[in-house]
C-alpha cells in the first residue's frame, strides 16, 4: 500500500515531463498506475475475503519517540473506496488523452496534479490514523483547487477554485481541531481502535461529542451538504474530468466514507443523527429543486450530486448492518452512473459546442453511443430496473421500513419526497440533452472517438452488469456490515437482489418513479410555480457577504493598527512583552535567582563594549552610523562566544553580522542618509522607558530561567550522541543536521519562504529570469578571435542596453577577469575592491566548501559555508556591480532554494528507505589508500541542501536589494533627467531666464554623475 501510495506521487513527479514529450497520449501511459492500483486492490480480495481473511495493515515509523506512525489498513471499506479511486481514475486518465485538445495551454501541469489528486485521494481512503488522514484530506483540497482553477485566464474559474478551498479549508481546520481533542481524550489517533473502542462505549462525555461534531463539520463541507452545498456547482468550472472524478466518484464522497467509517462506533452519540438527518434530507431536497431549474446540462448534473450526496449522507449516517449495506450499494451506483453522466455530458460539449439543453436537438441520431450511455445512467441515477441504482434504491427503503425507528421513518419519508424530484430531473436530462426540439436545428453527426467514448461505455456495462450480478456484490458488502454492531437481531438479514418479489418498497418505487415522470411531464407548470415562490437563502449569497465582511474588518484592523509607523509597531510589542511576561514574573513565586556576576574577567570588556554601543546607535544622528555601531555589538556577541568555547557560535554569528551590515547598507541607499526627526507620539524620554522596561524585564527573565531548572538538560548527552550517532565531534553541526534535523528541517524552510518573499516585495513584476550580464553574441568575435562582449537582455524584457544608453557602442575584450567592472562608472569603482575580490573569490568559495564538508567534525557545516560563499558573491558584486554578479552567479534563486530544499526533503524521505524512521541516518565507512579512513552518512545530503539554501538567499538578497534597486535607481536618475529637460525647454520657451538658470545648473550637476552601470553619462 506504500508502494502503491508512492507510485502516485513518482508518477505525479514525471507527469510533467511526459506530457511535454508526448502530448496529451501521455495520459494514456499515466493510466496505467492507478490501473496498477485497481490489479493491486484486487489482488488483496482473497486475503480480506478468504476463510482467514483479515485487514492488511502496514505501518511507517514518522516519530518514533513520540509514538508517531503513519499506518495504513486495508479493509473491506477501504477496499470498496479503493476501487472506486483507482478504477474510475483509470478510465477517466484514458477520457482526457482526447478530451483536450493537443494546444490544451497548462495541460502538463494539469497532468501532474491530476496523478498527485488521485495518489491523495488514494491515501485518503487506506490511511488508519487520524492525523495521517487529515494530510491526504487537506492534500485533495490543495490539489482540486489547482484543478478547478485549471483555466487561469478564466475569472470564474479562479473564483470557484478559491471559493472551493475556502469552505472546504475551513471545514477542515475545524475537523482538525476535532481529530485532535479526540486523540488527547481517547490517547490514540488510531481509526480502527476509536471505532472500536466507541462499539464499547468506552468513549463517550462532552469532549467526544464536541470533537465527533467538529469531526462532521469536515465531512460536511468536503461532500458539498448544507450549508456549504453551494461551492460544489460553482466547481463546475472545472473541465468535465476534474467533474467526473473529483465531484462524482472521489472527492466529494470522502466526506461520507469518513462518516461510514465512524459510524459504527459514534451514531449513538448525542448529536450525530440529529445533525447529518437534517443536513442530508435537507441538502437532497434543495440539491433535486435547484436541478429542475437549470438548463446548462453540466450545472443541472452538479445540483443532481449535491442532492445525492444529502441521500448518501443520511444513509451512511445510521451505523447498522442493513441500512450500510444499502448505503455502500448506492455509493458504488451513484460513482458509476454520476461519473458516466459527467463524461457524456463532456462529449456533447466537444460535439454541440453548448451545454444549454434548449439549443440541444436531435442528440439520439447525433452520437447515439453516448446518448445510451447517457439515458442508462440516468436511468440508474432515477432508480429504474434493471440497473444497480435500482437495487440501491430498493435495499434504501426495504431497509428503512425495517429499521422500525422514528429517525428511519423520518428518513424515508424525506428520501422518497428527494427521489421525486431525482427521478424528475434524470428525466429533464435525458429530455434536454437527445430529445428533438421544434425550432431548434438538430447537431450534426460525426464519428464518435473510441478513446472518449470507451470510459462511459465501460461504466454504462458495469452500471447493467451489477443490477442482475448484485449478489456478488453482496457477498463482498456483507464482509462488512455483519461485523457492524445491531440493536435487533433480525438487523443484518437483508441481502441484495434486482427482485425480492411483491414487496412494500417495490411500491414505493413505483409511486416515486410516477410522481417524478409527472413532475417532468408538467415541466411547464413547475417552472412558473419555481418563478412564483420565493427563492430562500442564497447561501452563495451569503458566502460572498462573510467575504465581503471579513475583507472589510481586516481592511478596519489593519487602518488602525498598520498606520507607517515603525516606533508605534515597536512600542506596542514591546509593551505587550513586557505587559504579559512581567505579569508571569510577579505571579511566579518559584523564583530561585543565583546570581553571578562573571564567568570571567573577559566578559567585562564584551559588557563594556555592548554598552557603549547601545547608547551610542540612541544616539547616532545618521543611518549608516548607527547601523557601523549596531554591527558593533554583534561583534562583541563574537568575542563572547569566543570566551565562552563555542567557535561554531563565533563564526556563524561573525558571518551573520558582516551579512547583516552589507544588506543594511544596500537598503540604505534608497533611504536618506540622517535618520529624521520624530512627529509621532512617543517622546525619547517615553522610548527610554520602553527600552528600559524591555531590558529589565528580559534580564530577570533569563536569571529566573537559569535558577529553575529542575531536570538535566538533554543537550548533556548531545556530546556521546553526536559521536555515536552521528559519527561526527562537531557536536553544534551534528545536532542541526542529525539529533535536531526537525528544527533545522523548518529553520530552512522559514529561509526560503523569506527569500522569496523579500525578493517578492522587490520584484514587483516577477522574479524569474536570469540577471542580465555579458556574453559572447554573434557579432562579438574580433579579428584575431578574441571574444567581445555586449550586454545581453535579462529573460524577463527589462533590456540592459535600451534602459542604460550608456553601454551604446561598447565592446570590451576580454582582458580582465572583472570584465564587467568596466562598466561601472569611475566615481563607483574601487580599485582595492577589484584587486581583493581577484585575489579572494575563488578562495572564498573553496573555503566555503571547505567548511561545509568538515563542518561535522570541525566548526562549519552547510549553513556557515553558505554564508561564506554568500560574502564571496559580496565582494563581486560591490567590485563588479549587477553584471559582475550576473557573471558570478549563472544560476536563479529560486533554483539554488528549491534544489537545497528538495535535497533536504529526499534526505527525509531516504530514512524511510535506509532506515525506520524520517531522517534516519545512514553511514559508510572506508579506508583508502590516500585519504585514509572515511566516514560519510547522508546528513551530509542534508548539510549540502542547507548550502544551497543559504547561497540561494544570498543571491536572492542581493539580485532584490542590489541589482534590483540598481535598476531602480536608474530608472529614477533617467525620469529625473528627462523632467529636468522638459522644464528646461519650458523655461526657455516662456523666456523665465531665473527658473532657465536653476535648472540649469541642477541638469549639468546631474549630467555628470554617472550611473552605476556606464562610464558614458554625458549622453544623459
Amino acid at each position: 500500500m506504500i508502494v502503491m501510495t508512492g507510485a502516485f506521487f513518482g508518477a505525479a513527479v514525471i507527469a510533467y515531463p511526459l506530457v511535454r514529450l508526448l502530448g496529451r497520449n501521455a495520459f494514456l501511459l499515466l493510466s496505467l498506475v492507478p490501473l496498477a492500483g485497481l490489479v493491486f486492490t484486487l489482488s488483496a480480495t482473497s486475503a480480506l475475503f478468504g476463510p482467514d481473511g483479515a485487514p492488511l495493515t502496514e505501518s511507517l515509523d514518522w516519530l518514533p519517540a513520540l509514538d508517531l506512525a503513519g499506518v495504513f489498513r486495508l479493509d473491506v471499506l477501504s477496499w470498496v473506496m479503493s476501487l472506486l479511486v483507482t478504477g474510475v481514475g483509470t478510465l477517466v486518465f484514458i477520457y482526457c488523452a482526447r478530451y483536450f485538445p493537443a494546444d490544451e495551454p497548462g495541460l502538463a501541469r494539469f497532468a501532474a496534479v491530476f496523478m498527485a489528486f488521485a495518489g491523495m485521494m488514494y491515501g485518503l481512503v487506506i490511511a488508519d490514523e487520524l492525523l495521517l488522514l487529515f494530510v491526504f484530506w487537506e492534500g485533495t483540497t490543495v490539489f482540486s483547487y489547482l484543478l478547478i482553477g485549471h483555466s487561469q485566464s478564466r475569472r470564474r474559474s479562479r473564483q470557484a477554485a478559491l471559493q472551493a478551498l475556502i469552505v472546504t479549508t475551513a471545514g477542515g481546520l475545524a475537523m482538525f481541531v476535532g481529530m485532535v481533542l479526540l486523540i488527547v481524550a481517547t490517547g490514540t489517533g488510531r481509526i480502527s481502535v476509536l471505532v472500536e473502542r466507541g462499539e464499547l462505549g468506552l468513549d463517550s462525555g462532552p469532549v467526544i461529542v464536541t470533537a465527533v461534531i467538529l469531526i462532521l463539520i469536515g465531512a460536511i463541507s468536503k461532500s458539498a451538504l448544507l450549508p456549504f452545498h453551494f461551492w460544489l456547482p460553482g466547481a463546475m468550472a472545472a473541465p468535465t474530468p476534474v467533474s467526473a472524478y473529483l465531484h462524482a466518484a472521489a472527492m466529494v464522497k470522502a466526506g461520507i466514507y469518513l462518516i461510514l467509517r465512524l459510524a459504527p462506533g459514534y451514531h449513538d452519540l448525542p448529536g450525530w443523527t440529529e445533525i447529518l438527518l437534517t443536513a442530508g434530507l435537507l441538502t437532497m431536497f434543495i440539491g433535486g429543486w435547484q436541478a429542475l431549474r437549470q438548463t446548462d446540462l453540466k450545472l443541472l448534473l452538479a445540483f443532481g450530486t449535491v442532492s445525492q450526496l444529502g441521500f448518501l449522507t443520511v444513509m451512511a449516517s445510521f451505523g447498522t448492518p442493513d441500512i450500510t449495506l444499502a448505503a455502500l450499494t448506492l455509493l458504488i451506483a451513484h460513482a458509476l452512473f454520476k461519473a458516466c453522466l459527467f463524461l457524456c455530458v463532456g462529449i456533447i460539449d466537444h460535439r454541440a459546442g453548448t451545454r444549454d439543453l434548449t439549443k440541444l436537438s436531435g442528440g439520439w441520431r447525433a452520437f447515439p453511443v453516448v446518448a445510451v450511455c447517457a439515458t442508462i445512467a440516468a436511468a440508474s441515477m432515477a432508480g429504474l430496473p434493471p440497473t444497480l441504482g435500482f437495487v440501491a434504491k430498493e435495499a434504501v427503503y426495504s431497509t428503512l421500513l425495517e429499521s422500525g425507528t422514528k429517525a428511519g421513518i423520518i428518513a424515508l419519508v424525506g428520501i422518497m419526497i428527494g427521489s421525486v424530484l431525482t427521478v424528475a430531473y434524470s428525466a429533464r436530462f435525458v429530455w434536454g440533452a437527445f430529445s428533438s426540439k421544434p425550432g431548434v436545428d438538430d447537431i450534426a453527426r460525426r464519428d464518435e472517438n473510441v478513446t472518449l467514448v470507451i470510459s462511459p461505455v465501460i461504466l454504462t456495462v458495469l452500471t447493467l452488469a451489477l443490477g442482475p450480478g448484485v449478489g456478488i456484490v453482496d457477498t463482498y458488502f456483507q464482509a462488512w456490515t455483519r461485523v457492524l454492531p445491531a440493536t435487533d437481531p433480525a438487523d443484518g438479514e437483508y441481502y441484495l437482489a434486482l427482485w425480492h418479489g411483491l414487496e412494500p418498497a417495490l411500491g414505493l418505487s413505483a409511486v416515486t418513479v410516477a410522481a417524478g415522470l409527472g413532475l417532468f411531464f408538467a415541466r411547464d407548470t413547475v417552472a412558473k410555480v419555481q418563478s412564483t415562490l420565493p427563492s430562500g437563502i442564497d447561501f452563495h449569497d451569503v458566502y460572498r457577504h462573510l467575504i465581503s465582511g471579513m475583507e472589510a474588518l481586516a481592511l478596519w484592523v489593519t487602518s488602525r493598527t498598520q498606520r507607517g509607523s515603525l516606533p508605534f509597531y515597536q512600542s506596542v510589542i514591546y509593551l505587550v512583552l513586557v505587559a504579559g511576561v512581567g505579569l508571569a514574573v510577579i505571579s511566579n513565586d518559584t523564583w530561585n535567582i543565583r546570581f553571578r556576576l562573571f564567568d570571567s574577567p573577559l566578559d567585562f570588556i564584551v559588557a563594556t563594549v555592548l554598552i557603549v554601543v547601545a547608547i551610542a546607535a540612541t544616539r547616532a544622528k545618521k543611518r549608516f552610523t548607527a547601523v557601523v555601531v549596531t554591527g558593533i555589538s554583534g561583534y562583541a556577541m563574537v568575542a563572547f562566544f569566543a570566551f565562552m568555547g563555542a567557535p561554531d557560535l563565533a563564526l556563524t554569528q561573525v558571518l551573520v553580522e558582516t551579512i547583516t551590515i552589507v544588506v543594511f547598507v544596500l537598503v540604505l541607499r534608497r533611504l536618506p542618509a540622517r535618520i529624521g526627526q520624530s512627529t509621532g507620539r512617543f517622546t525619547p524620554a517615553w522610548r527610554a522607558f520602553i527600552g528600559a522596561a524591555v531590558g529589565v524585564t528580559m534580564m530577570i527573565v533569563v536569571l529566573i530561567a537559569a535558577g529553575v531548572r529542575m531536570t538535566e538538560p538533554a543537550s548533556v548527552d548531545f556530546a556521546q550522541l553526536a559521536y555515536e550517532i552521528g559519527h561526527g565531534q562537531n557536536v553544534v553541526n551534528v545536532t542541526l543536521v542529525d539529533i535536531r534535523v526537525w528544527d533545522t528541517f523548518g529553520e530552512i524552510s522559514v529561509l526560503v519562504a523569506a527569500g522569496t518573499g523579500v525578493a517578492g516585495l522587490i520584484f514587483v513584476r516577477g522574479r524569474e529570469g536570469h540577471l542580465s550580464r555579458f556574453a559572447a553574441g554573434s557579432t562579438g568575435v574580433g579579428r584575431r578571435g578574441q571574444l567581445r562582449f555586449q550586454p545581453v537582455p535579462d529573460e524577463v524584457g527589462r533590456p540592459s542596453a535600451p534602459e542604460s544608453p550608456v553601454h551604446e557602442g561598447l565592446e570590451a575584450r576580454r582582458v580582465s577577469w572583472l570584465i564587467a567592472g568596466r562598466t561601472l562608472a569611475p566615481r563607483n569603482r574601487s580599485i582595492i575592491l577589484e584587486v581583493t575580490a581577484r585575489l579572494i573569490f575563488h578562495a572564498v568559495l573553496v573555503f566555503s566548501v571547505y567548511l561545509l564538508f568538515t563542518g561535522h567534525n570541525t566548526p562549519g557545516g552547510g549553513f556557515a559555508g553558505g554564508l561564506v560563499a554568500g560574502l564571496a558573491l559580496v565582494v563581486r558584486y560591490l567590485a563588479g556591480g549587477k553584471f559582475e554578479l550576473a557573471e558570478a552567479a549563472r544560476f536563479t534563486p529560486s533554483g539554488l532554494l528549491g534544489t537545497g530544499l528538495i535535497l533536504s526533503v529526499l534526505t527525509a524521505v531516504g530514512g524511510w528507505i535506509w532506515g525506520d524512521a524520517v531522517f534516519q541516518s545512514f553511514f559508510v565507512e572506508a579506508n583508502l589508500p590516500v585519504l585514509g579512513e572515511i566516514k560519510f552518512g547522508t546528513p551530509t545530503f542534508f548539510d549540502i541542501g542547507v548550502y544551497l539554501i543559504v547561497v540561494g538567499l544570498m543571491l536572492d538578497i542581493l539580485r532584490s536589494l542590489g541589482a534590483e534597486v540598481d535598476l531602480h535607481q536608474e530608472r529614477d536618475e533617467l525620469m529625473l533627467t528627462d523632467r529636468l529637460n522638459t522644464s528646461l525647454g519650458l523655461a526657455e520657451n516662456f523666456g523665465a531666464e531665473a527658473e532657465h538658470e536653476a535648472v540649469s545648473k541642477i541638469l549639468n550637476r546631474v549630467n555628470h554623475l554617472e550611473v552605476d552601470n556606464g562610464a558614458e553619462g554625458g549622453r544623459l
